[in-house]
């Protein structure tokens, strides 16, 4: 039990308008401590109050300095005493325990006169600053008119400063009992812990897997336990990191230097990294992944504009066993290759080649022919290769594509508008192994490059044509013939493809899931018809900006009835 009284004063003081402590959760010596900070900031908040309400200004050090004394008064109670705010005199707490332990083992054994300081607020002011405290009860003067503190004197009788105040008097740290105190208290004796620390370890790994990378950071905040667990080698197989504004290479700094403590200066876990978007990724973050992670096998800078040549170099060089490289949008990065040390030193381990199968160049503008020409020769492992919207791209880089990279199985030339018929035919040069042909906007191919790539590559599941306005009935008639096994075909806006073309590709490529006839203008019902007649496997048809009826529409509906149909026509619904 607490109890605040003045020295020298009863229990019981009717002349201080306030109600005096009546419980507090206090059970062992530990909670000294707290109980102290508590009584230091309810002093605080009383002179606040005085000052907002009286209009008078705090000065520096007014309630800044507040001192203490603690003394044993028996094996379970002690006493503070401290200076009451704005009054030359004293106050007295008084705590109790149940638990019976020697209190002067936890605190000052020696009275001593000299008052210990706490700490000191300087320049409290309520319009500049907000006390950050467990919100305890206030016991305030029965009118607010009169804030005025009484002073004691050193009888312990009240002295007035004047004759408006006379009647009203100020309570100094008075402290009311927090709700549920001694269920609280009867926790902390039996360690009560929240329903997660009950989990095993594997357990909370198991949770942590599924964050971020920087939600994992902040979890390893939280407590030293799950410092270890966040930090568990198997939970950084891979970082991910966003963020235009994120100091992305001295984040990777960090990380790297962390995950290497257990292996000095080596992150064997480390294999996949994602920073795509990450603006401010420099030469030098990517130079510290190449230093540091041996056995990268995945890395996307998709977006990072800073990225240059030598930094890849780096990367290819010191990672033999990366796999998987997304470049987009790195508009320095001209080609890729080993750096000149590799070549000389690692030759062995590399055998003069990069072991990148998945590689995309979206958007690397600076790409040229013999950029191109290096990176077949140097990646001859290629299966999947994007080099959508690489405008100076031409027919001359097909030829040493196919030459040297005959794995390929995706191909994405979309936008890259110098490619024409003649790149197609050195396309067709991986024949069985080619699936996939994004030919989209390359205005210079016509049929003949389409029947080219249609006769040698017969297992082709998805081609994109779009825009390809020299693609006619013809050239679709050979493709249907020559590749049955067709699941997507995208040839919108190519004008002279008509009803014949797919009442052709109906009869041949009855397994079509996906075929998309936007704006061609020539496209009616009937071809519609055989084509939803036909291919009942359809599940995605767009026809918008054709010319064609509701009761067409309908008629795919009824026979197609997974088929999402994607039109311009207000009559259909």
């Amino acid at each position: 039990m607490h109890s605040c009284i003045f020295p020298e004063a009863a229990w019981d003081v009717p002349t201080q308008k306030a109600v005096l402590v009546d419980r507090v959760p206090f059970t062992q010596p530990a909670h000294i401590p707290s109980l102290l900070e508590l009584l230091r900031h309810q002093c605080a908040i009383n002179t606040l109050l005085r000052t907002c309400t009286s209009g008078r200004r705090s000065s520096p050090g007014e309630i800044g300095d507040l001192p203490y004394e603690v003394l044993p008064e028996s094996s379970t109670s002690f006493s503070v005493t401290f200076h009451r705010p704005h009054a030359d005199s004293l106050a007295v707490c008084k705590g109790s325990s149940s638990i019976s332990s020697d209190i002067s083992s936890s605190t000052d054994h020696t009275p001593t006169k000299a008052l210990k300081n706490v700490a000191t607020i300087e320049g409290l002011e309520s319009s500049t600053r907000t006390l950050s405290t467990p919100s305890p009860g206030l016991i305030l003067p029965s009118k607010s008119s009169s804030l005025s503190s009484p002073a004691l004197s050193s009888n312990g009788h009240e002295t007035n400063s004047s004759s408006s105040s006379s009647a009203h008097a100020e309570t100094v740290a008075v402290i009311h009992p927090q709700p549920g105190g001694h269920t609280r208290s009867r926790q902390s004796k039996t360690h009560h812990h929240a329903p997660i620390d009950l989990l095993p370890d594997h357990s909370l790994i198991q949770i942590l897997s599924h964050l971020p990378t920087n939600q994992l950071c902040r979890c390893a905040r939280v407590c030293r336990r799950w410092y270890n667990l966040a930090w568990d080698p198997r939970l950084w197989i891979t970082i991910r990191l966003t963020g235009e504004l994120l100091q992305t290479d001295r984040a990777i700094k960090v990380l790297t230097h962390r995950l290497c403590q257990d292996t000095p200066n080596v992150c064997l876990t480390l294999e996949k990294v994602v920073v795509n978007g990450c603006k401010r990724l420099t030469d030098r973050g990517l130079h510290v992944l190449a230093q540091c992670c041996p056995e990268l096998r995945h890395l996307e800078v998709a977006g990072c504009y800073n990225v240059s040549n030598d930094a890849v170099f780096e990367v290819v060089s010191r990672c033999p066993n990366l796999e998987h490289l997304n470049l987009s949008g790195c508009s320095k990065v001209t080609c890729i290759s080993l750096t000149q040390e590799a070549s000389l030193q690692l030759s062995p381990l590399h055998g003069q080649q990069i072991s990148i199968h998945h590689l995309d160049m979206t958007d690397c503008f600076s790409l040229e022919d013999e950029g191109l020409r290096t990176i077949a020769s140097h990646c001859p492992r290629l299966t999947h290769l994007y080099l959508r919207r690489c405008s100076r791209l031409t027919d001359e880089a097909l030829r040493h594509l196919a030459l040297h990279c005959p794995s390929i199985r995706e191909l994405s030339l979309s936008d890259c508008r110098l490619v024409g018929d003649f790149g197609l035919r050195e396309v067709a040069r991986l024949e069985g192994c080619l699936r996939y042909l994004s030919v989209a906007h390359c205005t210079r191919i016509t049929d003949v490059g389409i029947r080219y790539v249609a006769r040698y590559c017969p297992r082709l599941r998805y081609l994109n044509a779009r825009g390809c306005e020299g693609l006619t009935d013809h050239g679709l008639g050979h493709l249907s013939r020559s590749c049955p096994k067709l699941k997507s075909l995208d040839v919108g806006k190519c004008p002279l493809v008509s009803d014949s073309g797919l009442e052709q590709l109906a009869m041949y490529c009855q397994g079509l899931r996906r075929v998309s006839l936007r704006a061609c203008e020539s496209v009616t019902g009937r071809g519609l018809k055989a084509l939803a007649a036909n291919c009942c496997e359809l599940q995605l048809l767009n026809v918008q900006d054709c010319e064609v009826s509701p009761e067409a529409l309908r008629f795919v509906r009824r026979h197609c009835r997974r088929c999402v149909i994607e039109h311009t026509n207000p009559g259909f619904y």
